[in-house]
């Protein structure tokens, strides 16, 4: 019959088709998750005082 390998190909195929109306909002959600995440280590940067605190020498 089937193999293991062909299996997980054919559900992986299947799952795209049914998944392809949802994947703009999916990017388009990654997306602006990802911009929110540079905007808040960006000001996490700019909050940090000068002079490398935080670090121990060991």
């Amino acid at each position: 019959m089937f193999g293991l390998s062909e299996l997980v190909i054919i559900l992986v195929v299947v799952i795209a088709v049914l998944a392809a109306r949802k994947l703009p909002e999916l990017a388009r959600s990654a997306g602006k998750s990802a911009r929110i995440l540079k905007a808040e280590a960006r000001a996490a940067q700019e909050q940090r005082p000068p002079g490398g605190e935080g670090r121990h020498a060991g």
